[in-house]
């Protein structure tokens, strides 16, 4: 919700039980619009001053962790499927789970359910921690009657998104390493080392004015680039902040988006490929974690381009969903969408002609998970010797520029 403050409220139930809380919502009005709606008589409605906390704003910048969320929903499905009550199911999970937000979050829907709404409505109220899929899937059980299976499918969909998003991470997590320390060192050896040298060199030429020559190119390249870094400081950090930020900005807009993921396809080195591979596998896990829980096709083909994580998916979604609303199937969109290899279409054509469709689009993800642990493995393998050849590029450019002079002078002055 933009604009959105946080209300503290007190009510009580028909019963005449009191009950408090905070909710977030954009007005009073709407605060009580909602509380009626949940059967409880308002008292008392406050908005509560906006205090900006750091760890609030962290809190933002961090999200959810996947992994917690998936140990979380899977204790859900665990303890559902033992037959414990709703309530008492979220009280557990409330008291066991070691996220922060997601503990907040329970403890809302907890609060939520015990007033009447449904587990969806309460969740709703969450969209940071519980996306709109979780809810899709959520409300589908619900309505089936079939809450425990939906369960076990949210957490199997979960697990297997922080399984791969951890495999991609762990892989890359070494040459990120290395890049990191080495422009580190890089930045070190051009603001302290090449001083010393550049003052050894203007000693030299004092005291040896008719042998001194102009400084060769690379020297001169170097020299700039220290004096640059140690004089100019106080501008190119905050330039680069700046940058930064007006990058995060433009990516955020609807043409950045689109501009970022037709990019990222293209990076070569293989990166592309895997950033390809990767969002078919998050692609087609979510599609078939939508089918499986009974979530309506068009709803499914909605919330999955919404959660695809790339925008040439999501264009590919919305193509498939114009297609299915005018009765066609869901096999030509994807055939005509480059970022699809023809196998997707003809998996997916088999699954609406067999009536498999969820069994596939399972095969699909399985098929692309196992391609990005591949292809991964096979990144990782090339990124090491080409980061290898130009950091060592780089340091070798340094120190045969900062000797070249030296041995020139040395030769004049013999």
């Amino acid at each position: 919700m933009s604009g959105a403050s946080t209300f503290a409220f007190r009510a009580m139930d028909l019963a005449g039980a009191a009950s408090t809380g905070e909710v977030e919502a954009e007005s009073k009005a709407q605060v009580t619009e909602q509380l009626r709606q949940r059967g409880l008589i308002v008292l008392e409605v406050s908005e509560k001053s906006k205090q900006v906390k750091l760890e609030d704003f962290l809190k933002r910048w961090q999200g959810v962790d996947m992994r917690e969320l998936a140990i979380f929903s899977r204790q859900f499905a665990t303890l559902v499927a033992s037959g414990m009550p709703m309530l008492r199911t979220l009280q557990t999970l409330e008291e066991q789970t070691q996220d922060e937000a997601i503990k907040e979050a329970t403890a809302g829907v907890r609060a939520d359910v015990e007033a009447g709404s449904t587990l969806e409505q309460a969740m709703a109220r969450h969209p940071r921690v519980f996306d709109r899929l979780y809810r899709a899937m959520i409300r589908s059980g619900e309505q089936s009657g079939r809450l425990e299976d939906a369960l076990d499918r949210i957490a199997y969909q979960v697990e297997k998104t922080d399984s791969l998003r951890r495999q991609v991470k762990s892989a890359l997590m070494y040459p990120a390493l290395i890049f990191g320390f080495a422009t580190v060192v890089l930045v070190a050896i051009v603001a302290f080392v090449i001083p010393v040298f550049a003052n050894i060199f203007t000693e030299l030429a004092e005291e040896h004015p008719t042998e001194s020559a102009a400084l060769p190119i690379p020297t001169q390249i170097c020299v700039t680039a220290s004096k640059a870094i140690t004089g100019y400081w106080f501008v190119i950090i905050p330039a680069i902040v700046i940058a930064v930020f007006a990058f995060i900005q433009w990516k955020r807009t609807e043409r950045g988006k689109e501009a970022w993921s037709r990019f990222t396809l293209r990076i070569p080195f293989k990166i592309g490929d895997v950033i390809q591979k990767v969002a078919l596998a998050r692609w087609s896990r979510t599609f078939s974690g939508a089918v499986s829980s009974g979530v309506p096709m068009l709803q499914a083909i909605k919330l999955t381009g919404e959660t695809a994580g790339n925008v040439v998916v999501e264009q590919a979604m919305d193509d498939m969903y114009t297609s299915v609303k005018k009765g066609g199937t869901l096999a030509a969109p994807i055939d005509a969408n480059p970022i699809f290899p023809p196998m997707v279409g003809h998996m997916v054509a088999v699954g609406e002609e067999t009536g498999q469709l969820e069994h596939m689009m399972s095969k699909i993800a399985d098929f692309y998970e196992a391609e990005v642990d591949a292809k991964v493995k096979a990144l990782t393998a090339l990124l090491e010797p080409v980061m290898i050849v130009f950091v060592g590029g780089i340091v070798g450019f340094i120190v045969i520029s900062m000797y070249l002079p030296m041995f020139s002078i040395y030769e004049k002055i013999r």
